[in-house]
């Protein structure tokens, strides 16, 4: 037989130490089911076969006094590589109590498994070879795969959580040995120990039976209870799809009703527009024929107007040539009274001399004659100008008589005038009046229009919310059946399980015999 590299053999041996102590660990401390202190016995022999693991193949170092062996060196080079491990470093080298490289190793490594980067350090440790190749041997455990298993295994360590006081232990005098007899047990142990390991299973299974029984029977009730809210739901949505298809029924008919209303309205509305249409139509046309007849009268009125102011001219012309005239009349009667008066004064000196000559009639008797002659010519020209001024008397009268029937045939003529204006403006303002209580009439159908058809589309609106409502009870329905279903198959497994937990008592009962047997 070929013999085996001792250094090979102490690097398998180190490996299942490692392995055995790192299982029992977290086996223990799972079980144990609290945070581990430094006086638990499993974490005390994990730092020994850690001890052992980084101590393996370590160069030794010679100084002035002694030889120096210690795994503070590769330790302490995880600084450099992984900043975050400086922390350990410095709140290693403060600790008041530890002298010797090993302390503070020990204590790094305590500290390492409390932050749960014990894997990290170790394995930026490993990656680095050459590095290391000036701390250990070429055959080191640290050097080879070995290494890099146990760092593999330390990752299952972050499960554990560990509070270890530093400051008050003596990590510089321990002695770090190897409990073999954790590991190392008996037959009579193991036999027991399987059979507690059996009894254990079982009561577990029947623990989890009894969990998983609870935990059916927990969603049994609730899966009743919501069955029993389904139910209820149902039956409210059952009668609110009643009530909400009693209400689209009325409002399909209110909607029928509206819609023939509609119509008729529509249809009184085109009539009544049809017929203020031809109302208008037929008012614009009179309007227009009124607009042409007044439109004639108008030019009628002013062509009258300007005949009449025209003749009102002509009028005040004659009128003023007849002042003239009258001026000149009166004037010409100024002076004929004057020779009237002096005629009359004449005459009476005539009468005078009359009676003187009728005193001395007879002496004048020839010159009488003579007298008498022009006398009587003297009364001719007096009754022609008496004529005169009779017939001078009767055109002023006249002409005054005119004066006034003109006066009065102007001032009807601006009566007329004034009221044939002001009736126009009236019967303008009217018609005007008219088309503006149309138009108004216009624009009120015109937003009756708008109004209906906003409400036409509200309608249409809620018709489509009603229906958007309808889906939206078909599909709660069609779920609801689903959720039936669902609570069927749960049931029926329910049944399934309850018979399996039956035949699992009557198992366990079986096997409780046999082991009170």
């Amino acid at each position: 037989m070929a013999t085996k590299d001792p250094t090979a053999v102490e690097r398998a041996n180190l490996l299942n130490m490692a392995k055995l102590s790192i299982k029992g660990l977290i086996e223990s401390a799972l079980s144990f089911g609290r945070t581990l202190d430094s006086d638990y016995p499993p974490l005390q022999q994990f730092f020994v076969v850690m001890e052992h693991c980084l101590k393996h193949g370590l160069k030794v170092r010679k100084s002035f006094l002694s030889y120096n062996k210690t795994i503070w060196g590769p330790l302490e080079l995880v600084e450099k590589l992984y900043p975050e491990a400086e922390e350990i470093g410095a709140s290693v080298r403060d600790l008041p109590g530890l002298k010797t490289p090993l302390g503070r190793a020990r204590a790094w490594l305590r500290l390492a498994l409390m932050q749960k980067k014990m894997a990290d350090y170790l394995r930026c440790l490993i990656i680095q070879r050459d590095l290391l190749s000036e701390f250990y041997e070429y055959h080191a455990l640290m050097m080879e795969e070995e290494g890099a298993v146990i760092v593999g295994l330390l990752v299952g360590l972050n499960v554990i959580d560990a509070n270890l006081c530093v400051k008050g232990e003596d990590l510089d005098s321990q002695v770090g040995v190897i409990d073999f007899s954790m590991y190392l047990k008996n037959e009579e142990d193991i036999g027991n120990k399987e059979r507690n390991v059996q009894i254990a299973a079982i009561l577990d299974q029947k623990n989890y039976v009894e969990e998983l029984n609870r935990q059916l029977n927990s969603t049994v009730s609730s899966l009743h209870s919501r069955v029993d809210s389904l139910e209820k739901s149902n039956t409210k949505l059952i009668e609110e799809l009643a009530i909400a298809k009693n209400n689209i029924i009325k409002l399909q008919e209110e909607n029928h009703q509206l819609r023939s209303e509609n119509k008729l309205i529509l249809m009184k509305t085109q009539q009544h527009l049809e017929v203020t249409k031809v109302d208008v139509e037929t008012e614009l046309q009179t309007y227009k024929h009124s607009r042409q007849g007044l439109d004639e009268m108008y030019n009628e009125a002013r062509r009258q107007l300007r005949d009449e102011s025209q003749l009102r001219q002509d009028v005040e012309n004659e009128l003023a040539v007849q002042v003239s005239m009258k001026h000149e009349i009166e004037l010409a009667m100024k002076l004929l009274e004057k020779d009237i008066h002096e005629k009359q004064d004449t005459l009476i000196g005539l009468r005078q001399q009359l009676e003187e000559v009728k005193a001395i009639n007879i002496e004048m008797y020839q010159k009488l004659q003579g007298s008498e002659d022009g006398l009587k010519e003297k009364n001719e020209i007096i009754v022609r100008l008496e004529e005169k001024t009779n017939k001078i008397t009767a055109a002023m009268r006249q002409l005054e008589q005119r004066l006034q029937q003109a006066e009065k045939a102007q001032m009807e003529a601006e009566d007329e005038d004034k009221k044939y204006l002001q009736e126009c403006q009236s019967k303008s303002d009217n018609l005007q009046k008219q088309i503006s209580q149309k138009e108004k009439q216009l624009v009120q159908l015109e937003t009756d229009l708008k109004i209906e058809k906003e409400w036409r589309q509200t309608l249409q609106e809620d018709l489509q919310k009603e229906k958007d409502a309808l889906s939206h009870l078909r599909n709660e329905t069609q779920q609801i059946i689903s959720l039936k279903k669902e609570f069927l198959n749960i049931q029926d497994e329910n049944q399934q399980l309850k018979k399996i937990y039956h035949e699992q008592e009557q198992a366990l009962e079986e096997l409780g015999n046999k082991l009170s047997e």
